[in-house]
């Protein structure tokens, strides 16, 4: 079944049509995948994660809450382990 067609310009370039874009929520900076399967090609979306998804899979646990005070004497400790003549 036939969803849109596009044009190739002169410079190799085609515009995805409005309803493929809905259909694959498209946004700027999306990247598609172009696939050939014989005499086929096909077009898909990749990365349809955010960087939210991304974090959550590497930090599923929330932090727990620190204090100004703790978080200055973490920094404070950090730098003199760092900054510590050997």
């Amino acid at each position: 079944m036939k969803l849109a067609q596009s044009r190739v310009t002169a410079q190799g370039q085609i515009s995805v049509p409005a309803e493929v874009r809905k259909r694959l929520e498209l946004v700027p900076g999306s990247i598609l995948e172009w696939d050939a399967e014989g005499d086929r090609i096909t077009v898909r979306r990749v990365g349809r994660h955010t960087s939210e998804d991304v974090h959550r899979a590497l930090f599923p646990q929330e932090p727990q809450p620190r204090s100004l005070a703790d978080l200055k004497e973490g920094i404070r400790q950090h730098i003199r382990a760092r900054h510590a003549r050997r």
